[in-house]
């Protein structure tokens, strides 16, 4: 990374600001970018900085989107609100789908523990209940049509 000598100062409170932050956790680009930039650090500079960090491999938007991913799902979260989360933090839809397989097994037995962790053994007894209850896995972040399919498992088991 070159700097100029005007710059100097710029650069090394950009960079101790931007190893603090990366320190407490990872960032994507894009994040980094936007709290360097409200942190009074020039555009040009950012930028410099933000290549530099990925040449040495300190900021990687792959390593963010895996740990992301791993973190939200901890959590209880469905893979449609982790995409959307993602997307909302600049991260590409091709490392996205690289790292989120929306399709595996985990994501049904997942919304199945948050469904019972929310709901334990209650029945659904009717159309408003069982649109209450979906409604609160969508915005989990699960897809509408494995939710569906475990309401109407449910369903036919009372």
């Amino acid at each position: 990374m070159r700097l100029s000598p005007l710059n100097k100062s710029d650069a090394r409170v950009g960079r101790t600001a931007a190893l603090r932050l990366l320190g407490r956790r990872e960032h994507s680009r894009e994040e980094l970018r936007h709290k360097l930039l409200k942190r009074g650090i020039d555009a040009v500079e950012a930028k410099a900085l933000l290549e530099h960090l990925e040449n040495t491999q300190l900021l990687s938007d792959a390593r963010f989107t895996e740990s992301y991913i791993y973190a939200r799902r901890a959590r209880g979260f469905g893979p449609v609100r982790i995409r959307m989360e993602l997307q909302a933090r600049g991260v590409a839809d091709s490392l996205i789908d690289e790292h989120l397989d929306e399709r595996g097994e985990h994501w049904q037995e997942l919304l199945y523990t948050q469904y019972r962790k929310r709901y334990g053994d209650e029945p659904v007894h009717d159309r408003r209940e069982y649109a209450r209850r979906a409604r609160f896995l969508q915005q989990r972040g699960f897809p509408h049509e494995m939710i569906r399919r475990l309401l109407d498992d449910l369903l036919r088991l009372r």
